[in-house]
């Protein structure tokens, strides 16, 4: 198990490559993303996160021509009953090898659902149904991870927001969203990314 140092130093390292995928790619939220590669990879704990760059655990399937390696993994085919089995699973070269490799693995009909999904749950949901994993925990297992790291910080100002970052920011400066904890709270509820506009909120004070 990851200690909480190597969980923060391996969001640290792979969120800013999903987030700036997930954004070119047009999928509305990127923290779920952020979370199936923390599970699945173990916080790049497991052989095939750490050796082979597979944060998602993505078998090769009949259309992968790239590289593979042959690893045991457990298979949930009955609810509560784990099932080991091997398998052959895709390689990658970097981290950012990948993290594109997800979107290319995902960028298909079956999960075309999930560019439309406009909160976490609702893209686990969706790709829980859509036959990506057989955990029947999945979705609950990544929404803990989500909460419990604060990932929502990594997705972004959505198009429904009334107002831009700069205006955001500015009342913060303002004092109009509070401080601390309660100043990340209200952000996140009003669909704001604290780390953004605290970001702005530096470099328009460092202008001053």
């Amino acid at each position: 198990m990851a200690s909480a140092a190597q969980a923060k130093d391996f969001i640290k390292r792979i969120a800013p490559i999903i987030q700036k995928e997930a954004k070119a790619r047009g999928y509305k939220v990127c923290s779920p993303i952020i979370a199936q590669a923390c599970i699945e990879s173990a916080f790049d704990g497991s052989v095939l996160a750490y050796k082979y760059h597979n944060y998602f655990g993505m078998k090769c399937g009949s259309s992968w021509k790239g590289r593979s390696v042959n690893l045991r993994t457990k298979e949930e085919y009955t609810v509560g009953q784990l099932t080991t089995i091997r398998d052959n699973f895709r390689a990658y070269q970097t981290m950012e090898d990948g993290v594109k490799g997800y979107f290319e693995f995902i960028n298909t009909k079956r999960y075309a659902n999930l560019k439309t999904a406009e909160t976490p749950q609702e893209y686990l949901k969706r790709i829980k149904a859509d036959g990506y994993a057989t955990s029947s925990t999945y979705v609950n297992t990544n929404m803990n991870c989500i909460s419990k790291y604060n990932l929502t910080e990594w997705d972004w100002q959505t198009p429904n927001m009334d107002k831009s970052i700069d205006e955001i920011a500015i009342e913060v400066i303002d004092g109009k969203w509070g401080v601390g904890a309660t100043r990340k709270q209200l952000l996140r509820a009003a669909g704001y990314n604290p780390s953004m506009v605290q970001a702005r909120v530096n470099e328009i004070l460092k202008n001053k």
